[in-house]
């Protein structure tokens, strides 16, 4: 009986921001494991933020094995930090498969495979770039029009709260974290100097 061919299993990432719904998670998550996934390591997280599952999942893959993700910009947050996945991926003898390139495994160790990863990631770090600049025209355009209120201020909001607070003869410290702002916000809203209270 011949050997039967036995596929390298596919580990999946999934990521959000946490700003996105968590239904876009998920959708990535169905979409990892109809693609074959065995195990799925998934977070929300900013493109900036610490990614604790991402490097879970670096750490899980073993020689052999591919790691896939739906799209490129789920994966890294500009094209020097995919290429820094890439070659620790590389170097275990990873491959990499992204469901939005058509599902084809792209073998970072060819040419074209790094040629595809780097036009990719560029069009993913363009998006990107592109959206904030429209942001920021947006609000230019806000202010210029006297239509931006931009974020309320949270200390300030909460002034009148501390005030009532510092009344019943709670402390600054105490204050401070029972309303989640800094000292010197309790300070400035019961118009104290930093070394009246405790």
């Amino acid at each position: 009986m011949p050997n039967a061919t036995i596929a390298a299993p596919l580990v999946g990432y999934a990521r959000t921001s946490t700003a996105e719904q968590e239904a876009g998670l998920e959708a990535q998550v169905r979409e990892l494991e109809a693609a074959g996934c065995s195990e799925v390591f998934k977070e929300r997280v900013s493109s900036v933020g610490e990614r604790d599952q991402l490097a879970a999942a670096l750490k899980y893959l073993r020689k052999g094995d591919t790691l896939v993700v739906t799209k490129v910009d789920r994966l890294a947050r500009s094209t020097v930090h995919l290429w820094e996945i890439v070659r620790d991926l590389d170097a275990k003898g990873v491959g990499l498969r992204v469901l939005s390139l058509g599902g084809e495994v792209v073998d970072t160790k060819s040419a074209t495979g790094k040629l595809i990863l780097t036009i990719f990631a560029g069009f993913a770090q363009f998006e990107r770039e592109m959206m904030l600049e429209r942001q920021r025209e947006g609000i230019a355009k806000a202010k210029a029009e006297g239509k931006y209120l931009g974020r309320k201020p949270t200390a300030r909001a909460k002034a009148g709260e501390a005030v009532r607070l510092h009344q019943e003869g709670k402390t600054v410290t105490e204050i401070a974290k029972a309303l989640g702002i800094g000292r010197g916000s309790v300070y400035r809203a019961i118009g104290s100097s930093p070394v009246s209270r405790a």
